[in-house]
């Protein structure tokens, strides 16, 4: 990770978070509340809320005993995590243990916390004894989500949540965030849960962070923390970007989690997000926000579109141990990814450039392909050629190379007087040994 690439404390507060984001939407995602109800009036899914309290004398009007079995209770305007109280399951009554106490629960913890002890903590939130400058707050119990399937094996009994952040309508980076014992079942990093990098181009993990160094496995366990496929991947990012689509912050963490029966669901947004995430993927944010900046983005699915093309993690490292190092020649036949109907796929004879930077397509192959129409195109640049200046759009192009899937940007050129008709630029090999003979016909 180049020092230059990485987002510092500094470039975060006074640039990103404080010119793209309007006092409205740093309003909105300052409250928990006020997030939801925006969120919810989208149709973007959101934790149910079982009860609110915004003065002390609410709290004996309400009917604790009619609580489910588990839930959180939350502070409005919490910062870092503190002030949660996560409920997990009712406790069993020491006298008949086939019995539950109806006023006595069990925390993600395992303490035991009781209809009084609830109480308390309620006129402590209201008090500001967890908001920013101590200032007055609102208590709100939620639906507890629980552990989806996908990662049982790998958090400690409280809910994982997915971060993402977003800028310009393009989501720049993701990590998902492990509940460990020593959280308390919690999926905040300053509480001691594992920070695990994503490939936004798969939804795939990568690498783990904890506790200044990098992990393997989860603690105690031999249990592999790279490699975990999250579900439902792309529509955790559009909901990521619809999110500040509603709140109108132009740079934003969403926290999502996923609801074991009804999918992705938004815990909260921050306009000023941690910046751990840069450690959890070994890359910096601030050369990927510079890549975007300026661009025109349509609409979530257009923005997930240029994410997954511009920001595919590097696997050369997994290749190199698992696979070895595969060689191809300097002229490769390849399979290339069509959008139309009738032309799903083909092959075509490519030419192995290692002295070009980025990859290119023949105008002709790519219409022919269907690659050029409107929500294929991620963005247009203006280049100077013989003919003047000219408008080319940049594509997202899918093609397997020597077997291996690749999903890259690539410009669309007239290339209809040259040989090849695409031509693979360094970017996108990486894991690769080019074997500069090119082969005569019948060698390949």
């Amino acid at each position: 990770m180049k020092i230059s690439h990485i987002l510092g404390l500094n470039a975060r507060s006074k640039l990103f978070s404080y010119v793209y984001n309007t006092p409205r939407g740093k309003g909105i995602a300052s409250s928990k509340l006020r997030t939801k109800r925006i969120l919810s009036a989208a149709d973007i899914l959101v934790p149910e809320v079982y009860g609110k309290f915004a003065r002390a004398g609410s709290i004996l009007t309400f009917d604790w005993e009619k609580l489910p079995s588990s839930f959180a209770l939350k502070p409005n305007k919490g910062f870092g995590g503190e002030g949660i109280i996560v409920v997990k399951k009712r406790a069993k009554d020491p006298d008949n243990p086939t019995k539950f106490l109806k006023d006595t629960w069990v925390t993600t913890a395992r303490a035991k916390v009781t209809v009084d002890d609830l109480k308390l903590h309620v006129l402590d939130i209201l008090e500001g004894a967890y908001s920013l400058q101590n200032s007055p707050d609102i208590a709100f119990i939620e639906e507890y989500i629980g552990r989806h399937k996908a990662f049982r094996k790998y958090a400690y009994r409280g809910t994982p949540d997915i971060r993402v952040i977003v800028f310009n309508k393009v989501p720049m980076m993701a990590m998902l965030r492990l509940p460990t014992k020593e959280s308390g079942g919690r999926a905040n990093l300053h509480q001691g849960a594992i920070a695990v990098g994503i490939d936004i181009a798969t939804g795939i993990t990568t690498k783990a962070y904890w506790h200044g160094k990098f992990i393997v496995y989860k603690p105690g366990t031999k249990r592999k923390l790279h490699g975990i496929k999250i579900p439902t991947w792309t529509k955790i990012l559009e909901i990521a970007v619809k999110c500040q689509e509603e709140t109108g912050l132009g740079y934003l963490g969403a926290d999502i989690v996923l609801h074991p029966e009804k999918g992705p669901q938004v815990l909260e947004l921050n306009y000023m997000p941690g910046l751990q995430i840069q450690l959890a993927n070994m890359e910096g944010l601030k050369k990927r926000l510079e890549r975007v900046e300026d661009l025109e983005v349509r609409d979530a699915e257009h923005g997930v579109k240029i994410a997954k093309a511009l920001f595919a993690a590097s696997f050369a490292d997994r290749v190199l141990a698992e696979e070895g190092i595969r060689t191809i020649s300097a002229r490769q036949t390849l399979t290339i990814k069509g959008l139309r109907k009738d032309k799903k796929r083909k092959k075509v004879l490519a030419k192995i450039d290692t002295g070009a930077w980025r990859t290119s397509i023949n105008e002709k192959l790519a219409e022919e392909l269907g690659l050029l129409r409107a929500d294929n195109i991620l963005w247009t640049k203006r280049v100077r050629s013989s003919m003047g200046v000219e408008e080319r759009p940049v594509i997202s192009l899918t093609f397997w190379l020597a077997g291996r899937k690749i999903v890259t940007p690539a410009s669309v050129a007239k290339r209809t007087a040259l040989k090849y008709p695409i031509i693979i630029g360094r970017k996108n090999l990486k894991g690769f040994l080019v074997d500069p003979h090119i082969p005569k016909a019948g060698e390949e």
